[in-house]
Protein backbone atom coordinates (compact mmCIF):
# COMPACT_ATOMS: atom_id res chain seq x y z
CA UNK A 1 0.00 0.00 0.00
CA UNK A 2 2.72 2.45 0.94
CA UNK A 3 4.62 1.63 -2.24
CA UNK A 4 1.61 2.47 -4.37
CA UNK A 5 1.20 5.84 -2.69
CA UNK A 6 4.89 6.65 -2.81
CA UNK A 7 5.09 5.78 -6.50
CA UNK A 8 2.45 8.30 -7.46
CA UNK A 9 4.04 11.11 -9.46
CA UNK A 10 3.80 14.55 -7.92
CA UNK A 11 2.01 15.92 -11.02
CA UNK A 12 -0.57 13.14 -11.19
CA UNK A 13 -4.21 14.17 -11.51
CA UNK A 14 -5.78 13.21 -8.17
CA UNK A 15 -9.38 13.49 -9.40
CA UNK A 16 -11.11 10.15 -8.65
CA UNK A 17 -11.87 8.16 -11.79
CA UNK A 18 -15.59 7.74 -12.60
CA UNK A 19 -15.16 3.95 -12.99
CA UNK A 20 -13.17 3.59 -9.78
CA UNK A 21 -15.73 1.43 -7.96
CA UNK A 22 -16.01 -0.98 -10.89
CA UNK A 23 -12.20 -1.18 -11.04
CA UNK A 24 -12.13 -1.87 -7.29
CA UNK A 25 -14.49 -4.81 -7.78
CA UNK A 26 -12.42 -6.26 -10.64
CA UNK A 27 -9.05 -6.09 -8.90
CA UNK A 28 -10.60 -7.06 -5.57
CA UNK A 29 -12.11 -10.23 -7.04
CA UNK A 30 -8.72 -11.05 -8.61
CA UNK A 31 -7.04 -10.73 -5.21
CA UNK A 32 -9.81 -12.75 -3.59
CA UNK A 33 -9.39 -15.49 -6.21
CA UNK A 34 -5.69 -15.77 -5.37
CA UNK A 35 -6.42 -15.84 -1.63
CA UNK A 36 -9.13 -18.49 -2.02
CA UNK A 37 -6.81 -20.63 -4.10
CA UNK A 38 -4.05 -20.50 -1.48
CA UNK A 39 -6.24 -21.42 1.48
CA UNK A 40 -8.51 -23.99 -0.18
CA UNK A 41 -5.63 -26.18 -1.39
CA UNK A 42 -4.58 -26.79 2.23
CA UNK A 43 -7.72 -28.91 2.76
CA UNK A 44 -6.81 -31.22 -0.13
CA UNK A 45 -3.32 -32.48 0.78
CA UNK A 46 -4.39 -35.96 1.90
CA UNK A 47 -6.69 -36.34 -1.13
CA UNK A 48 -3.93 -35.22 -3.48
CA UNK A 49 -1.53 -37.74 -1.99
CA UNK A 50 -3.97 -40.61 -2.45
CA UNK A 51 -4.95 -39.64 -5.99
CA UNK A 52 -1.46 -38.82 -7.31
CA UNK A 53 0.34 -41.57 -5.37
CA UNK A 54 2.58 -39.18 -3.43
CA UNK A 55 3.45 -39.02 0.25
CA UNK A 56 2.76 -35.95 2.37
CA UNK A 57 6.36 -34.75 2.13
CA UNK A 58 5.80 -34.06 -1.58
CA UNK A 59 2.13 -33.03 -1.57
CA UNK A 60 3.13 -30.28 0.88
CA UNK A 61 5.07 -28.78 -2.02
CA UNK A 62 1.76 -27.74 -3.59
CA UNK A 63 1.72 -25.11 -0.81
CA UNK A 64 5.41 -24.29 -0.46
CA UNK A 65 6.10 -24.10 -4.21
CA UNK A 66 3.36 -21.49 -4.55
CA UNK A 67 4.83 -19.54 -1.62
CA UNK A 68 8.33 -19.67 -3.13
CA UNK A 69 7.00 -18.32 -6.42
CA UNK A 70 5.24 -15.51 -4.60
CA UNK A 71 8.37 -14.59 -2.60
CA UNK A 72 10.46 -14.38 -5.77
CA UNK A 73 7.83 -12.43 -7.72
CA UNK A 74 7.10 -9.74 -5.12
CA UNK A 75 10.30 -7.77 -5.85
CA UNK A 76 9.49 -7.99 -9.56
CA UNK A 77 5.83 -7.02 -9.51
CA UNK A 78 6.18 -3.28 -8.93
CA UNK A 79 9.10 -2.93 -11.34
CA UNK A 80 7.32 -4.81 -14.11
CA UNK A 81 4.36 -2.47 -13.65
CA UNK A 82 6.66 0.54 -13.94
CA UNK A 83 8.18 -0.78 -17.15
CA UNK A 84 5.20 -2.25 -19.00
CA UNK A 85 2.24 -0.58 -17.26
CA UNK A 86 0.27 -1.81 -14.24
CA UNK A 87 -2.88 -2.47 -16.29
CA UNK A 88 -1.07 -4.67 -18.80
CA UNK A 89 0.86 -6.52 -16.09
CA UNK A 90 -2.33 -7.13 -14.12
CA UNK A 91 -4.21 -8.53 -17.11
CA UNK A 92 -1.33 -10.76 -18.21
CA UNK A 93 -0.80 -12.04 -14.65
CA UNK A 94 -4.49 -12.88 -14.20
CA UNK A 95 -4.58 -14.64 -17.59
CA UNK A 96 -1.47 -16.62 -16.65
CA UNK A 97 -2.99 -17.54 -13.30
CA UNK A 98 -6.12 -18.84 -15.03
CA UNK A 99 -4.15 -20.90 -17.54
CA UNK A 100 -2.02 -22.37 -14.77
CA UNK A 101 -5.14 -23.18 -12.75
CA UNK A 102 -6.45 -25.21 -15.68
CA UNK A 103 -3.09 -26.98 -16.01
CA UNK A 104 -3.07 -27.69 -12.26
CA UNK A 105 -6.54 -29.23 -12.51
CA UNK A 106 -5.42 -31.57 -15.29
CA UNK A 107 -2.15 -32.60 -13.63
CA UNK A 108 -1.52 -36.35 -13.66
CA UNK A 109 1.52 -36.38 -11.36
CA UNK A 110 2.65 -34.55 -8.27
CA UNK A 111 5.70 -33.20 -10.13
CA UNK A 112 3.51 -31.58 -12.79
CA UNK A 113 1.24 -30.08 -10.13
CA UNK A 114 4.21 -28.68 -8.17
CA UNK A 115 5.58 -26.94 -11.28
CA UNK A 116 2.16 -25.43 -12.01
CA UNK A 117 1.77 -24.29 -8.41
CA UNK A 118 5.17 -22.59 -8.45
CA UNK A 119 4.19 -20.70 -11.60
CA UNK A 120 0.83 -19.82 -10.02
CA UNK A 121 2.71 -18.32 -7.09
CA UNK A 122 4.77 -16.19 -9.48
CA UNK A 123 1.61 -14.93 -11.18
CA UNK A 124 -0.01 -14.20 -7.80
CA UNK A 125 3.09 -12.40 -6.57
CA UNK A 126 2.91 -10.12 -9.62
CA UNK A 127 -0.82 -9.51 -9.13
CA UNK A 128 -0.44 -8.22 -5.55
CA UNK A 129 1.49 -4.96 -6.18
CA UNK A 130 -0.36 -4.32 -9.45
CA UNK A 131 -3.76 -4.35 -7.72
CA UNK A 132 -2.70 -1.84 -5.07
CA UNK A 133 -1.24 0.46 -7.73
CA UNK A 134 -4.43 0.34 -9.81
CA UNK A 135 -6.67 1.11 -6.83
CA UNK A 136 -4.44 4.02 -5.79
CA UNK A 137 -4.49 5.51 -9.30
CA UNK A 138 -8.24 5.25 -9.91
CA UNK A 139 -9.23 6.66 -6.49
CA UNK A 140 -6.88 9.63 -6.61
CA UNK A 141 -7.22 11.77 -3.50
CA UNK A 142 -9.49 9.10 -1.96
CA UNK A 143 -6.81 6.43 -2.26
CA UNK A 144 -6.10 6.20 1.47
CA UNK A 145 -9.60 5.01 2.34
CA UNK A 146 -9.82 2.79 -0.73
CA UNK A 147 -6.53 1.08 0.05
CA UNK A 148 -7.47 0.64 3.70
CA UNK A 149 -10.66 -1.13 2.58
CA UNK A 150 -8.70 -3.09 -0.03
CA UNK A 151 -6.48 -4.67 2.66
CA UNK A 152 -9.54 -6.53 3.99
CA UNK A 153 -10.02 -8.46 0.73
CA UNK A 154 -7.21 -10.98 1.26
CA UNK A 155 -8.36 -12.00 4.78
CA UNK A 156 -11.83 -12.65 3.37
CA UNK A 157 -10.27 -15.43 1.32
CA UNK A 158 -8.85 -16.90 4.52
CA UNK A 159 -12.40 -17.19 5.86
CA UNK A 160 -14.10 -18.57 2.77
CA UNK A 161 -11.24 -20.56 1.21
CA UNK A 162 -11.08 -23.51 3.63
CA UNK A 163 -14.86 -23.94 3.60
CA UNK A 164 -14.94 -23.68 -0.20
CA UNK A 165 -12.13 -26.24 -0.47
CA UNK A 166 -13.93 -28.60 1.90
CA UNK A 167 -17.22 -28.28 0.00
CA UNK A 168 -15.54 -28.93 -3.34
CA UNK A 169 -13.74 -31.99 -1.99
CA UNK A 170 -16.94 -33.31 -0.44
CA UNK A 171 -19.15 -32.82 -3.51
CA UNK A 172 -16.61 -33.00 -6.35
CA UNK A 173 -12.84 -33.59 -6.33
CA UNK A 174 -9.55 -31.73 -5.85
CA UNK A 175 -9.58 -30.84 -9.55
CA UNK A 176 -12.50 -28.51 -8.89
CA UNK A 177 -10.45 -26.35 -6.51
CA UNK A 178 -8.44 -25.18 -9.51
CA UNK A 179 -11.17 -25.31 -12.15
CA UNK A 180 -13.36 -22.75 -10.36
CA UNK A 181 -10.68 -20.14 -11.13
CA UNK A 182 -11.07 -20.54 -14.88
CA UNK A 183 -14.49 -18.91 -15.58
CA UNK A 184 -13.88 -16.27 -12.88
CA UNK A 185 -10.48 -15.40 -14.34
CA UNK A 186 -11.79 -15.15 -17.90
CA UNK A 187 -14.49 -12.70 -16.77
CA UNK A 188 -11.86 -10.70 -14.87
CA UNK A 189 -9.60 -10.37 -17.92
CA UNK A 190 -12.50 -9.21 -20.12
CA UNK A 191 -13.87 -6.78 -17.51
CA UNK A 192 -10.38 -5.48 -16.72
CA UNK A 193 -9.59 -4.83 -20.36
CA UNK A 194 -12.80 -2.79 -20.69
CA UNK A 195 -12.79 -0.90 -17.38
CA UNK A 196 -9.25 -0.39 -16.09
CA UNK A 197 -7.24 2.67 -17.10
CA UNK A 198 -3.44 2.78 -17.34
CA UNK A 199 -1.66 4.72 -14.58
CA UNK A 200 1.32 6.90 -15.55
CA UNK A 201 4.56 4.96 -15.70
CA UNK A 202 7.72 5.84 -13.86
CA UNK A 203 11.25 4.85 -14.74
CA UNK A 204 11.74 1.26 -13.54
CA UNK A 205 14.56 0.37 -11.20
CA UNK A 206 16.97 -2.41 -12.12
CA UNK A 207 15.99 -5.85 -10.90
CA UNK A 208 18.51 -7.89 -8.92
CA UNK A 209 18.07 -10.97 -11.12
CA UNK A 210 21.25 -12.59 -9.80
CA UNK A 211 20.12 -12.23 -6.20
CA UNK A 212 16.68 -13.62 -6.99
CA UNK A 213 18.26 -16.64 -8.75
CA UNK A 214 20.55 -17.35 -5.79
CA UNK A 215 17.63 -16.98 -3.38
CA UNK A 216 15.62 -19.44 -5.49
CA UNK A 217 18.51 -21.90 -5.45
CA UNK A 218 18.84 -21.64 -1.68
CA UNK A 219 15.12 -22.12 -0.99
CA UNK A 220 14.49 -24.94 -3.46
CA UNK A 221 17.62 -26.98 -2.67
CA UNK A 222 16.90 -26.65 1.05
CA UNK A 223 13.28 -27.73 0.54
CA UNK A 224 14.35 -30.75 -1.53
CA UNK A 225 16.85 -31.83 1.16
CA UNK A 226 14.22 -31.55 3.91
CA UNK A 227 11.60 -33.36 1.81
CA UNK A 228 13.91 -36.26 0.92
CA UNK A 229 14.66 -36.81 4.60
CA UNK A 230 11.00 -37.50 5.29
CA UNK A 231 9.96 -38.95 1.93
CA UNK A 232 9.65 -42.66 1.15
CA UNK A 233 10.99 -42.03 -2.36
CA UNK A 234 14.64 -41.93 -3.37
CA UNK A 235 15.59 -45.42 -2.19
CA UNK A 236 19.28 -46.03 -1.58
CA UNK A 237 20.17 -42.77 -3.31
CA UNK A 238 18.23 -40.68 -0.79
CA UNK A 239 21.18 -40.02 1.59
CA UNK A 240 23.36 -38.95 -1.34
CA UNK A 241 20.65 -36.67 -2.72
CA UNK A 242 20.06 -35.15 0.71
CA UNK A 243 23.76 -34.40 1.07
CA UNK A 244 24.02 -32.90 -2.42
CA UNK A 245 20.96 -30.69 -1.94
CA UNK A 246 22.14 -29.66 1.52
CA UNK A 247 25.51 -28.60 0.14
CA UNK A 248 23.80 -26.71 -2.69
CA UNK A 249 21.62 -24.88 -0.17
CA UNK A 250 24.63 -23.84 1.92
CA UNK A 251 26.69 -22.78 -1.10
CA UNK A 252 23.77 -20.86 -2.63
CA UNK A 253 23.07 -19.14 0.67
CA UNK A 254 26.71 -18.13 1.07
CA UNK A 255 26.82 -16.85 -2.52
CA UNK A 256 23.59 -14.92 -1.95
CA UNK A 257 25.00 -13.14 1.11
CA UNK A 258 28.25 -12.40 -0.72
CA UNK A 259 26.27 -11.04 -3.69
CA UNK A 260 24.17 -8.84 -1.38
CA UNK A 261 27.33 -7.22 0.04
CA UNK A 262 28.50 -5.94 -3.34
CA UNK A 263 25.27 -5.32 -5.29
CA UNK A 264 24.14 -1.66 -5.20
CA UNK A 265 20.44 -2.59 -4.82
CA UNK A 266 20.13 -6.23 -3.65
CA UNK A 267 16.77 -7.95 -3.33
CA UNK A 268 17.47 -8.20 0.44
CA UNK A 269 19.61 -5.25 1.65
CA UNK A 270 22.09 -6.43 4.28
CA UNK A 271 21.76 -3.16 6.20
CA UNK A 272 18.19 -4.18 7.04
CA UNK A 273 19.06 -7.65 8.30
CA UNK A 274 20.69 -6.90 11.64
CA UNK A 275 21.54 -4.10 14.05
CA UNK A 276 19.21 -1.75 15.91
CA UNK A 277 16.73 -4.52 16.68
CA UNK A 278 16.31 -5.53 13.02
CA UNK A 279 17.84 -8.96 13.63
CA UNK A 280 15.25 -9.67 16.34
CA UNK A 281 12.41 -8.41 14.15
CA UNK A 282 13.49 -10.46 11.13
CA UNK A 283 13.81 -13.61 13.27
CA UNK A 284 10.41 -12.87 14.78
CA UNK A 285 8.87 -12.48 11.32
CA UNK A 286 10.29 -15.84 10.25
CA UNK A 287 8.77 -17.59 13.28
CA UNK A 288 5.52 -15.63 13.02
CA UNK A 289 5.28 -16.72 9.38
CA UNK A 290 6.00 -20.31 10.43
CA UNK A 291 3.01 -20.15 12.75
CA UNK A 292 0.78 -18.11 10.44
CA UNK A 293 1.39 -20.10 7.24
CA UNK A 294 2.45 -23.44 8.71
CA UNK A 295 -0.45 -23.70 11.14
CA UNK A 296 -2.95 -22.70 8.48
CA UNK A 297 -1.52 -25.11 5.91
CA UNK A 298 -1.21 -28.16 8.16
CA UNK A 299 -4.11 -27.94 10.60
CA UNK A 300 -6.54 -29.61 8.13
CA UNK A 301 -4.04 -32.44 7.49
CA UNK A 302 -3.52 -32.87 11.23
CA UNK A 303 -7.28 -32.94 11.88
CA UNK A 304 -7.81 -35.55 9.16
CA UNK A 305 -4.90 -37.83 10.05
CA UNK A 306 -5.18 -37.76 13.86
CA UNK A 307 -8.94 -37.41 14.37
CA UNK A 308 -10.37 -38.52 10.98
CA UNK A 309 -12.31 -35.28 10.50
CA UNK A 310 -13.89 -34.82 7.08
CA UNK A 311 -12.31 -32.21 4.73
CA UNK A 312 -15.21 -29.78 5.24
CA UNK A 313 -14.95 -29.97 9.04
CA UNK A 314 -11.17 -29.58 8.83
CA UNK A 315 -11.59 -26.53 6.61
CA UNK A 316 -13.99 -24.92 9.07
CA UNK A 317 -11.13 -24.86 11.60
CA UNK A 318 -9.21 -22.41 9.40
CA UNK A 319 -12.34 -20.28 9.02
CA UNK A 320 -12.60 -20.11 12.81
CA UNK A 321 -8.98 -18.99 12.97
CA UNK A 322 -9.55 -16.32 10.30
CA UNK A 323 -12.60 -14.94 12.13
CA UNK A 324 -10.52 -14.63 15.31
CA UNK A 325 -7.75 -12.86 13.39
CA UNK A 326 -10.06 -10.29 11.83
CA UNK A 327 -11.84 -9.62 15.15
CA UNK A 328 -8.67 -9.01 17.15
CA UNK A 329 -6.80 -7.09 14.45
CA UNK A 330 -9.34 -4.27 14.76
CA UNK A 331 -8.69 -4.18 18.51
CA UNK A 332 -4.94 -4.09 17.89
CA UNK A 333 -5.22 -1.11 15.55
CA UNK A 334 -7.38 0.76 18.08
CA UNK A 335 -4.95 0.13 20.97
CA UNK A 336 -1.67 0.50 19.10
CA UNK A 337 -1.11 4.21 19.77
CA UNK A 338 -2.24 3.96 23.38
CA UNK A 339 -0.29 0.86 24.45
CA UNK A 340 2.50 0.67 21.88
CA UNK A 341 3.43 -2.38 19.86
CA UNK A 342 5.30 -4.47 22.46
CA UNK A 343 2.37 -5.36 24.81
CA UNK A 344 0.21 -6.32 21.83
CA UNK A 345 2.90 -8.50 20.25
CA UNK A 346 3.64 -10.28 23.53
CA UNK A 347 -0.06 -10.81 24.32
CA UNK A 348 -0.66 -12.05 20.78
CA UNK A 349 2.25 -14.47 20.96
CA UNK A 350 0.93 -15.76 24.29
CA UNK A 351 -2.44 -16.53 22.68
CA UNK A 352 -0.79 -18.22 19.68
CA UNK A 353 1.38 -20.37 21.94
CA UNK A 354 -1.70 -21.34 23.98
CA UNK A 355 -3.60 -22.26 20.82
CA UNK A 356 -0.74 -24.37 19.48
CA UNK A 357 -0.47 -26.26 22.77
CA UNK A 358 -4.24 -26.87 22.85
CA UNK A 359 -4.11 -28.31 19.34
CA UNK A 360 -1.04 -30.42 20.20
CA UNK A 361 -2.63 -32.35 23.09
CA UNK A 362 -5.65 -34.71 23.01
CA UNK A 363 -9.14 -33.27 23.64
CA UNK A 364 -10.12 -32.75 27.27
CA UNK A 365 -13.74 -33.73 27.85
CA UNK A 366 -15.07 -32.66 24.46
CA UNK A 367 -15.07 -33.69 20.80
CA UNK A 368 -11.94 -33.28 18.64
CA UNK A 369 -13.75 -30.80 16.38
CA UNK A 370 -14.65 -28.49 19.29
CA UNK A 371 -11.22 -28.86 20.89
CA UNK A 372 -9.38 -28.01 17.66
CA UNK A 373 -11.74 -25.10 17.06
CA UNK A 374 -10.82 -23.64 20.45
CA UNK A 375 -7.12 -23.93 19.57
CA UNK A 376 -7.69 -22.40 16.12
CA UNK A 377 -9.61 -19.44 17.56
CA UNK A 378 -6.89 -18.80 20.16
CA UNK A 379 -4.27 -18.80 17.41
CA UNK A 380 -6.41 -16.50 15.28
CA UNK A 381 -6.92 -14.01 18.11
CA UNK A 382 -3.19 -13.99 18.79
CA UNK A 383 -2.28 -13.51 15.15
CA UNK A 384 -4.70 -10.61 14.85
CA UNK A 385 -3.18 -8.87 17.87
CA UNK A 386 0.47 -9.57 17.03
CA UNK A 387 0.34 -8.97 13.27
CA UNK A 388 -0.42 -5.22 13.06
CA UNK A 389 1.74 -4.51 16.12
CA UNK A 390 4.74 -6.41 14.72
CA UNK A 391 4.30 -4.56 11.41
CA UNK A 392 4.43 -1.25 13.26
CA UNK A 393 7.45 -2.30 15.33
CA UNK A 394 9.53 -3.16 12.28
CA UNK A 395 8.71 0.04 10.43
CA UNK A 396 9.38 2.15 13.53
CA UNK A 397 12.95 0.80 13.72
CA UNK A 398 13.75 2.16 10.24
CA UNK A 399 11.10 4.82 9.70
CA UNK A 400 12.79 6.26 6.61
CA UNK A 401 12.73 2.92 4.73
CA UNK A 402 9.16 1.82 5.35
CA UNK A 403 8.63 0.31 1.88
CA UNK A 404 11.80 -1.81 2.01
CA UNK A 405 11.05 -3.02 5.55
CA UNK A 406 7.47 -3.89 4.58
CA UNK A 407 8.70 -5.95 1.65
CA UNK A 408 11.23 -7.79 3.82
CA UNK A 409 8.54 -8.48 6.41
CA UNK A 410 6.39 -10.24 3.83
CA UNK A 411 9.39 -12.12 2.45
CA UNK A 412 10.62 -13.37 5.84
CA UNK A 413 7.14 -14.46 6.90
CA UNK A 414 6.72 -16.41 3.68
CA UNK A 415 10.14 -18.00 4.20
CA UNK A 416 9.11 -19.02 7.70
CA UNK A 417 5.95 -20.57 6.30
CA UNK A 418 7.92 -22.41 3.61
CA UNK A 419 10.33 -23.79 6.22
CA UNK A 420 7.62 -24.91 8.64
CA UNK A 421 5.49 -26.61 5.98
CA UNK A 422 8.54 -28.37 4.50
CA UNK A 423 9.83 -29.60 7.85
CA UNK A 424 6.48 -30.62 9.35
CA UNK A 425 5.26 -32.46 6.23
CA UNK A 426 8.60 -34.32 6.10
CA UNK A 427 8.22 -35.29 9.77
CA UNK A 428 4.62 -36.44 9.30
CA UNK A 429 5.52 -38.43 6.21
CA UNK A 430 8.43 -40.22 7.93
CA UNK A 431 6.48 -40.99 11.13
CA UNK A 432 4.66 -44.24 11.77
CA UNK A 433 2.06 -42.19 13.71
CA UNK A 434 1.67 -38.94 11.75
CA UNK A 435 -1.13 -37.68 13.97
CA UNK A 436 0.98 -37.79 17.12
CA UNK A 437 3.98 -36.45 15.23
CA UNK A 438 1.87 -33.47 14.17
CA UNK A 439 1.03 -32.75 17.80
CA UNK A 440 4.72 -32.78 18.70
CA UNK A 441 5.49 -30.46 15.76
CA UNK A 442 2.90 -27.91 16.94
CA UNK A 443 4.34 -28.07 20.47
CA UNK A 444 7.86 -27.44 19.13
CA UNK A 445 6.55 -24.49 17.14
CA UNK A 446 5.02 -23.11 20.34
CA UNK A 447 8.43 -23.34 22.01
CA UNK A 448 10.12 -21.46 19.17
CA UNK A 449 7.52 -18.70 19.39
CA UNK A 450 8.15 -18.44 23.12
CA UNK A 451 11.82 -17.83 22.35
CA UNK A 452 10.81 -15.17 19.82
CA UNK A 453 8.65 -13.49 22.46
CA UNK A 454 11.68 -13.21 24.73
CA UNK A 455 13.54 -11.46 21.90
CA UNK A 456 10.61 -9.13 21.20
CA UNK A 457 10.56 -8.04 24.85
CA UNK A 458 13.91 -6.34 24.16
CA UNK A 459 12.54 -4.19 21.32
CA UNK A 460 11.89 -0.59 22.48
CA UNK A 461 8.20 0.16 22.85
CA UNK A 462 6.66 3.19 21.14
CA UNK A 463 3.35 4.89 21.81
CA UNK A 464 1.53 7.54 19.87
CA UNK A 465 2.21 8.72 16.31
CA UNK A 466 5.53 8.35 14.53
Amino acid sequence: MSEAVRDAPATEDLTPHPRRHAVFVVVGVALLMFSLDQTSVATALTTLGADLDADLAWTGWTLTACAVGQVLALPLGGRLGDQFGKRKVFLVAVAAFVLLSALSATSTSIAQLIVCRFAQGVAGGVILPATSGLVAFHYGRERDRALALFTSVFPMGSIAGPVLGGLILTTWSWHGIFLVNVPIGILLVVAGALLIGEPPRRRPEKVDAGGIALLLGTLVSGMVAITLVGSTTGGGLAPVLVAVCGVLAVVSGWAFLRHARVHPDPVIPLRLLRGGGLGIMNSTNVLFGAALVGFGALLPVYAQTRYALLPLAAGVLLTARAVGTIASSGIAVALLRRLGHRPLVLTGFGLIISGLLVVAVPPAGTSPAVWLTVGAVLCGLGMGLAGPAANNAGMHLVSDEVTAVSGLRIMFRQMGGIASVSVITAVLSASAEPGRAGGVAFAVLAGLLAAAAVGMSRIPNHRGRW
